[in-house]
Order: C-alpha cells, then sequence, then structure tokens
C-alpha cells in the first residue's frame, strides 16, 4: 500500500485498482468523506458518513449479542501498571504498543498507567469482586469502546493508534462452556459478517503462534479482499483459567470446593469497515451492502423546467412512502448542482439504488432505478415501488455476497510443492492451501521467505493422510490456508 506520507490533501480523481490498489484505498475513504487524518499521528476522524455505517454494524451486532443472553457495561479507560504486570505472556504480547500515561496534571503519578489495548486485566480485577458462588455465573459482558495501541504503520480504519471496537468478556463454570461460548460468539461474528457485510469469510482456529496472548485458544474469521491479501475479519478466544488464575477470580463450586472460573473473550471493530470497502469496492468507489448503507436509495429529482412545482412533489411522495416501509431514503433536491454531478457522486459513495425521475417519468408514471452493483438501470411503474425497491435491495445484497465468494473461490488454490507454493505467493495470490507440519519454527520460515501467513485452520478440514509438509517435508498434521495479509 501507499505510504501515508504520500497522500495529497484529497485526491481530485480515484485511482484504479489496477494501478495501485493502497492509493485507491485512501482515495475512496477520503472522497466518499468515511474519514480522515487527525494532528494525531497515526489516529483518524471518522466522519458523519463513516460512523453512519459504523453505526448500522453496531446495531446489528448489539442485536446479535442480546439474542445471545449479553449485556453491555462499560469499564475504564485507564489500567494501573500492576494489574498490566500480572499476568506475563499477555504483557510481553502487548508491550510495544502500550501507551502510558505517567502525569496528571502538574503531578508525577505514584504508579503509571497503561491507555487501554484490550480490558482483560482490568476486567479481570472486577470479576473477581463479583464471583462469589456458582450461582453468580455466568458473566456474559460486552462493552463498546475504544483502545489505543501504538502502531508505527497505519492505514485509515484497517490499522490506527485508536480505534473503535466491542470486547466481550464472560467467565463460566465450566471448561466446556467456556469453550462453546468462545465457539458461539464466533458463529455469531460469521453470521453478522456474511449476512449484514455481504463479505464470505473463513471460520476456524488460529495457530499457537498466531493466538491472542494469554488464550488458550483463538479462533477467528478471515475475509479475502480484492487485491488478494487476506483480513483477519474478528476472533473469538478460550482463556481458559490463565486470567482467573491471575486476578484470584474464584467461586464456590456445586459441591462447596473452592473453583476458578473459565473465561472467553472475543472482539471485532472499525476495521471491519475497511473490510467492505476492499471486499465490494471498484474503481468507481465504494459499493455498500443495502443492509449497512446509511442511504439505502438516492432520490434524483430531474431539474428541468418548474421542477420544484412538478417533480419534486412526487419525489416527496415516494421518498415519505418508502420511508414508512423502513427504506433509508435520501433525497437530493440540490438546485447547485447537475442530476449528472449526483449520478457520480453517490455512485462514487457506495449508495446501492439510485431513483432517478423527471418531468416525462410523471406523465409515463414510472421511475428509473439504477443499480450500484451492476450500475444497470431499469424502469419501474409508481405502483407497487414499495415491494420492487425491496426486493431489489435484497437482490444486491444478495449479488454482492455471491460476487465476493466467487472471487474467493477463484482466487484459492492447493498445491504440495514449496516451489509452487512460493512462486503463487510471488503475485495476488488469495488463499493458497497447503500441509503443514504443526511445528511453529516451519511456520515462521514460511512467513520470512514469502510473508504469507496461516490465516486459520478451518473447521471441518481434514488431516492430510500421508502427504508431507509444503516446506521441510514432515509429515503433515494439518491443512493450513496461508496468504498475505493486512
Amino acid at each position: 500500500m501507499a505510504s501515508e506520507s504520500d497522500i495529497p490533501d484529497l485526491p481530485a480523481e480515484i485511482t484504479p485498482q489496477s494501478q495501485d490498489f493502497g492509493r485507491w484505498y485512501i482515495d475512496v475513504v477520503r472522497r466518499a468523506e468515511l474519514a480522515d487524518y487527525s494532528p494525531v499521528k497515526g489516529c483518524m476522524v471518522i466522519r458523519p458518513y463513516g460512523y453512519a455505517i459504523w453505526e448500522l454494524m453496531q446495531q446489528a451486532l448489539d442485536r446479535r449479542f442480546k439474542a445471545t443472553g449479553h449485556v453491555n457495561a462499560y469499564f475504564p479507560l485507564f489500567i494501573p501498571e500492576s494489574l498490566l504486570l500480572k499476568e506475563t505472556e499477555h504483557v510481553e504480547g502487548f508491550a510495544p504498543q502500550v501507551a502510558w500515561v505517567t502525569r496528571g496534571g502538574t503531578e508525577e503519578l505514584e504508579e503509571r498507567l497503561v491507555v487501554r489495548p484490550t480490558s482483560e486485566t482490568i476486567i479481570g480485577t472486577m470479576y473477581a469482586k463479583w464471583v462469589q458462588s456458582w450461582r453468580d455465573l455466568p458473566i456474559l459482558i460486552n462493552q463498546w469502546a475504544n483502545v489505543v495501541r501504538w502502531e508505527k504503520v497505519t492505514r485509515l480504519f484497517l490499522r490506527t493508534t485508536e480505534f473503535l471496537w466491542q470486547e466481550g468478556h464472560t467467565a463460566h463454570e465450566t471448561a466446556e462452556e467456556a469453550q462453546e461460548e468462545t465457539l458461539r460468539m464466533l458463529a455469531v461474528y460469521k453470521d453478522f459478517a456474511e449476512t449484514e457485510l455481504a463479505m464470505p469469510v473463513v471460520d476456524g482456529r488460529k495457530t499457537e503462534s498466531e493466538k491472542f496472548a494469554g488464550a488458550e485458544r483463538t479462533y477467528s474469521i478471515e475475509a479475502l479482499m480484492r487485491d488478494g491479501r487476506a483480513l483477519q475479519a474478528g476472533t473469538s478466544h478460550n482463556l481458559g483459567q490463565n486470567f482467573a488464575k491471575v486476578f484470584d477470580i474464584t467461586f464456590q463450586a456445586r459441591d462447596k470446593s473452592l473453583q476458578y472460573v473459565y473465561g472467553t473473550s472475543w472482539g471485532v471493530s472499525t476495521r471491519m469497515i475497511g473490510g467492505v470497502i476492499m471486499t465490494h469496492g471498484d474503481d468507481g468507489g465504494l459499493i455498500l451492502p443495502p443492509r449497512i448503507a446509511p442511504h439505502q436509495v438516492v432520490i434524483v429529482p430531474i431539474s428541468r423546467g418548474n421542477w420544484k412545482e412538478t417533480v419534486l412533489p412526487k419525489a416527496v411522495e415516494i421518498r415519505d412512502r418508502l420511508v414508512a416501509r423502513g427504506v433509508r431514503v435520501l433525497l437530493d433536491d440540490r438546485d447547485s448542482q447537475t442530476p449528472g454531478w449526483k449520478f457520480n457522486e453517490w455512485e462514487m459513495r457506495g449508495v446501492p439504488l439510485r431513483l432517478e425521475i423527471g418531468p416525462k417519468d410523471i406523465e409515463k408514471a414510472q421511475v428509473v432505478l439504477a443499480r450500484r452493483d451492476l450500475r444497470e438501470k431499469s424502469f419501474a411503474p409508481m405502483e407497487g415501488l414499495e415491494a420492487r425497491v425491496e426486493t431489489l435491495l435484497a437482490e444486491i445484497q444478495q449479488a454482492l455476497f455471491d460476487r465476493a465468494k466467487a472471487f474467493r473461490e477463484e482466487h484459492t488454490s492447493s498445491t504440495t510443492s514449496w516451489d509452487e507454493f512460493r512462486q503463487i505467493m510471488d503475485g495476488r495470490p488469495g488463499f493458497v492451501i497447503a500441509p503443514w507440519c504443526g511445528t511453529a519454527e516451519c511456520e515462521a520460515r514460511i512467513k520470512t521467505d514469502t510473508q504469507a501467513t496461516i490465516r486459520n485452520i478451518p473447521f471441518g478440514s481434514e488431516t492430510p493422510a500421508g502427504q508431507a509438509c509444503v516446506k521441510c517435508g514432515q509429515p503433515a498434521t494439518a491443512s493450513a490456508w496461508f496468504a498475505k495479509s493486512y
């Protein structure tokens, strides 16, 4: 991707994907007014249009969380250093990214504070106070928050020093319940990504080298972007009793013995907005799935003659009819821009469906409907228009998913040859499935030689019987999905 220092103040045109995918991405984010750079290095300002997308994502996820019995809470942004240091593996995992507060006003702090990189430590401390008996379990809490990780290389939405996310933290009576929760929430993420974002994902288990610091097991959903790179779209961690033992989260069990709880944590972030852009966008700009589009339909009246007396009232009527059916509609009645300019602007901003109406359309009792995904126009009668629009929005949502899934399938290959593996990884390879011996040493050598990492070991994948590791030639223990990633 292009370096942020090379990006001009505001692109006049969008760079083609084939010319420079990284520049294309930044151009779209900024031209579509999703986000902008802030005076604080590595941090972004999420603009209203981008934040509206995030709000729709929040709502879709929050419904799913509450349907599975979770409740929302909020924990402090600042974490005492002594709490973070209690969990050694956790500290080592986050040490390079931690931001510290050493002064409060004019006074030096007696103890340094960490600006939240994640909340296992502070939440574990509170759970230790709240849990006394097995009757207090399970605790199923989620929080919507910001976190800070001091990143050296940043990209709007994909990797920033501060970002927004949700993090779920749960405590359970048994190991079996914790594992069920871990997999349940990964399934929630997969359903969210595929249903709301039209983003097909591969769900599976991370390797030991790639798991979350302090977790026993980490699972992820992985998506493929249009430049052939993978994006980790969500993670769910089985923490076992690791954090419970560090923070003394104990309870009196049913048999009166004293036991440690079993924990989980899971999260997705504003990085998902970047994933949507790179999954669906084209050289014309953004393409938004209808379910997360701030404006599902934009109505553009054709401004000819006395259009404010003739066309505009009918456009208002159509808008009100669609809004009454729950469709998110914007009526662009500005007279400062031409209809052609508006067509281009709303295409660039990814509105799924454009509705055009002019004097001749009123005479014929019809409108023009333009699909953003296909860039095709069709006529639709005004009678029954609401049902037609709803059908089209559902068709667009499904078409985007099908197109993304077909792209992933076309860019997924298998090999048992190290030479072929390296050749594939030299270009824009997508996913490469290859036998792997299961050792961290081999995994690290593959990454060094090709920049490819194991994204995960998908659920249901079979152990490659009789096959040798693609790198070292030792007996393979898994069919791993490799890719270059963000």
